[in-house]
């Protein structure tokens, strides 16, 4: 691990800590970016993680997101809260008629699906069961989203909320460990949800690779080059028949 001298520097601006490729992290620059939130987003390798993250958050695991008051926030949910709680969307993405739902939609992605997912993506660690047994546990998820898409563009609803921007990138995940199997499973409804928000300008934006953050890095931030309104999202979701 490489000494960095502003280890005791408290960012003028929130800096978040980011790997791309990991759900935690992209759920976090998925919200931030949405919330138009100015963050610097700061890539790291997992083998040569930052001194000043680690510090912050001896759990050394991404995101971390560092405010300029010196609050840490090493949570992908909380991270998410604490975007929508500084800008506008709140009511739209966190409305309070649906949290109990968004909730316990991602209360049980985080705490359950995702161990199927892992077993399901990692088989060959895991050989008490077959690669087919962990993708049928994961499947009971896939068929309860699948019901909730029927008859709305949304997990909760015709307006993005925190539970789509939260499941995606496992939802994606999952798809991913075998995408013949996901491109003919009976989830029409699902494939679709988990394409159109794939084929999204916000979710591309925060996709994009970054170099590994580096002490006297100009800053990067989640939102480069544009920034697309909350407001442009909605209009463009509620004006498109998607068909699947």
């Amino acid at each position: 691990m490489n000494p960095q001298s502003d280890i005791n520097t408290k960012p003028n601006h929130p800096v978040m800590f980011s790997y791309r490729r990991c759900p935690y992290a992209m759920r976090a620059r998925m919200g931030i970016y949405l919330c138009q939130q100015q963050v610097e987003q700061r890539e790291i390798v997992f083998w040569d993680k930052p001194e000043i993250m680690v510090k912050a958050s001896p759990k050394a695991t991404v995101p971390v997101l560092l405010l300029s008051d010196g609050t840490v926030i090493d949570e992908s949910r909380d991270i998410l809260y604490w975007a929508i709680q500084q800008s506008a969307t709140e009511a739209s993405l966190y409305p309070l008629n649906k949290r109990k739902q968004i909730d316990a939609l991602i209360d049980f992605n985080d705490d359950e699906f995702k161990e199927w997912l892992d077993r399901y993506k990692y088989a060959d660690r895991y050989p008490e069961a077959s690669q087919q047994y962990y993708r049928q546990k994961g499947e009971a998820f896939f068929s309860e989203l699948e019901t909730l898409l029927v008859n709305q563009t949304f997990l909760t609803g015709d307006e993005l909320s925190l539970a789509d921007i939260a499941l995606m990138p496992f939802i994606r995940q999952f798809a991913h460990v075998d995408k013949v199997w996901f491109e003919s499973a009976e989830y029409p409804k699902l494939r679709g949800w988990l394409n159109y928000l794939m084929n999204e300008p916000f979710f591309k934006a925060v996709m994009k690779n970054r170099p590994v953050w580096e002490l006297g890095h100009q800053p990067l931030w989640v939102d480069e080059p544009e920034l697309m309104t909350r407001d442009q999202f909605s209009v463009k979701a509620q004006s498109k028949s998607r068909e699947v």
